[in-house]
């Protein structure tokens, strides 16, 4: 079988450590198309979990932000009609560093934006702390941010002091409950094309897919995992029989 009949069989995350594999090789001209097909599917399911997680989060009564709230507030952003557009902005952006993993391309494709973080303004008492709800910027706030001079000015130094240069995409735990916390997590610009790259200050030091994984194991909420809290738990078993392995 191909590798995208493999991952529709239910070899998701070895199809997805074998194209981590490939490397570089995963973009020649012959293997990306088939690369894509996989990621596309990845993040096609990506998107549904999202949609079910909202959805119950409103029936559980929990406050998230309005959606007529600025994109990179609102709860799910669909794909923008420009986002083609907006992602040769983002590459171009980001060219003297590098490159932007392809994940991050079709996250944006096929999902948008998610910010599951509690509405604390308009709530201040959070029905949970610490959750640490999946969070990813909308598109047209990453590109707003990475055309800013500072952005620019910012990455240059951290290149020059050998940092890795990187894309804010989420704030951190602490910051998604409105306490002072540490850095915004931030997905890795990579020196050569790759299909995925690590998503950085985030807890589990992982790849940006594996975070993604890990938000569906704890029904978005990774900073639940292993809580025994009983609204959350009920809120669970609602959840995770309608989420696709991704």
């Amino acid at each position: 079988m191909t590798l995208y009949e493999r991952y529709l069989h239910g070899e998701t995350r070895q199809v997805y450590d074998e194209i981590l594999d490939l490397g570089e090789n995963a973009f020649e001209s012959d293997t990306l198309a088939y690369m894509d097909r996989v990621f596309s599917e990845m993040f096609r399911r990506v998107a549904h979990n999202l949609k079910v997680i909202r959805q119950k989060l409103a029936h559980l009564g929990y406050q998230l932000h309005r959606e007529r709230a600025a994109t990179y507030e609102r709860p799910l952003v669909e794909p923008f009609p420009a986002t083609e557009s907006l992602l040769q902005t983002l590459d171009e952006a980001v060219r003297p560093y590098g490159y932007v993993p392809r994940s991050l391309h079709h996250f944006y494709r096929a999902v948008g934006g998610v910010n599951l973080a509690w509405d604390y303004q308009r709530f201040p008492t959070l029905l949970w702390e610490r959750t640490d709800p999946v969070q990813i910027a909308s598109l047209d706030a990453l590109v707003e941010e990475v055309t800013d001079d500072y952005w620019e000015a910012s990455t240059r130094e951290a290149v020059a002091m050998e940092e890795r240069a990187c894309l804010e995409l989420a704030a951190d735990v602490y910051h998604k409950d409105n306490v002072s916390g540490g850095s915004a997590y931030a997905l890795e610009i990579t020196s050569m094309p790759s299909m995925d790259s690590f998503f950085r200050h985030e807890p589990h030091e992982t790849t940006f897919v594996n975070y993604l994984r890990l938000s569906f194991k704890a029904c978005g909420f990774p900073g639940m995992q292993g809580r025994q809290d009983e609204t959350y738990q009920r809120f669970c078993q609602k959840v995770r029989p309608q989420l696709l392995e991704i």
